[in-house]
């Protein structure tokens, strides 16, 4: 958008903005239920969580399936312990945030000892609301 002043906010920009995201929402809705229609068909043509295909005209619908494995960690670390196989198991050491917060404000951990080990991250959002008018 080739805009000459990008630093002036204007109310017919505030209200593309939020128009833009309502039409947004609402595209996105719409493709929710035409997803759901179309795995209902391959559901049934073809069986749930396998692949299918259909073309009609010069269009192709495709569904693929992922798949993800992900071991039981409780479980799969018990189970390697019986095997005697510990070298499978990792041992991850992290801060536990919660219990440091604690010490700090119990007094036994200054937070000056913890310079440079903190970082912050942050993210920007943008919301345009109407307000309700009396």
């Amino acid at each position: 958008m080739g805009r000459k002043n990008n630093f002036k906010i204007t109310e017919p920009m505030l209200n593309e903005y939020y128009d833009l995201s309502q039409k947004k929402k609402d595209i996105e809705n719409q493709l929710e239920e035409l997803q759901k229609v179309f795995h209902g068909y391959f559901d049934h043509q073809v069986g749930t969580n396998e692949k299918g295909e259909i073309i009609v005209n010069n269009l192709k619908l495709e569904r693929i399936i992922r798949k993800r494995e992900k071991f039981d960690e409780e479980m799969t670390v018990n189970k390697l312990e019986e095997l005697n196989l510990s070298d499978l198991i990792q041992i991850v050491k992290r801060p536990d945030g919660d219990k440091i917060k604690s010490a700090i404000n119990l007094g036994l951990l200054n937070e000056k000892d913890l310079d440079g080990c903190i970082t912050i991250n942050s993210s920007q959002a943008i919301y345009v609301k109407p307000l309700k008018t009396k």
